[in-house]
């Protein structure tokens, strides 16, 4: 017995049709809707501007006409992990968490909101000049992360047409 039936892949693209599936960037699909219409909030911190940076690679960069406005509020925490028999901390826990709110600019309503949480770590072990490039680096990686959750969430919104 076969443990691949080509019926089911046949019937896969009906199952997804009845469950309201609706891909991301298709015709009515929200990151179609999205897609250069999201005015990100402007940047007050390198962490801000990393994670602007990386929301509007994903969403497009907008002009000031845009249809939505992305405001978003970043907190990070570092946290001491591994300390060595001399008393010096080896390796940092980088916890980050956004607030985010999509608002409609016409009525100023809310769309969606929530909040995103995730960490990385870095190794302190090198140079100070090594430590300090882990350190921006795992700052970085944290925005990905965190810009890559707000994305999916904001795909997830059902928006008006």
């Amino acid at each position: 017995m076969s443990l691949f039936n080509r019926r089911s892949l046949i019937a896969l693209p009906f199952a997804l049709a009845a469950c309201g599936f609706t891909p991301a960037y298709g015709p009515e699909g929200a990151g179609t809707k999205l897609r250069g219409q999201v005015l990100v909030q402007e940047p007050s911190s390198q962490a801000g501007y990393l994670l602007t940076r990386h929301l509007e690679t994903r969403l497009g960069r907008s002009g000031s006409s845009a249809r939505y406005a992305l405001d978003l509020n970043i907190v990070l925490k570092q946290d001491g992990l591994a300390i060595n028999t001399a008393g010096d901390t080896t390796r940092f826990n980088l916890t980050g968490r956004v607030n985010y709110a999509l608002r409609d600019t016409n009525s100023g309503d809310v769309l969606s909101s929530g909040e995103v949480e995730n960490f990385t770590a870095y190794s302190a072990t090198g140079t100070t000049v090594a430590s300090l490039a882990a350190e921006r680096d795992a700052v970085e990686r944290l925005m990905n992360i965190l810009g890559d959750q707000i994305t999916a969430r904001l795909f997830a919104t059902d928006l008006p047409s």
